[in-house]
């Protein structure tokens, strides 16, 4: 009995070596979107804590003129 596998490679397809010899990668949507909000929540934390509030320069004389006039009316 011939073994047509055995004796031509080429022609048997469990035989065949590979060629492409390319990984494919898949990523889980849900995962990929579990990392997104991770990262925005990180972001969004930092600048939180390195918030400065802006410091204005106040005119202490001129608040307490408007203390006088209130008080005088």
């Amino acid at each position: 009995m011939a073994r047509p596998c055995l004796e031509n490679p080429e022609t048997c397809l469990f035989l065949r070596p590979i060629k492409n010899k390319v990984m494919s990668v898949t990523r889980l949507k849900r995962k990929n979107r579990k990392d997104k909000s991770k990262a925005a929540r990180r972001r969004t934390d930092l600048k939180n804590q390195n918030f400065k509030p802006v410091a204005k320069t106040v005119d202490v004389e001129k608040i307490k003129e408007e203390f006088k006039a209130k008080k005088a009316k």
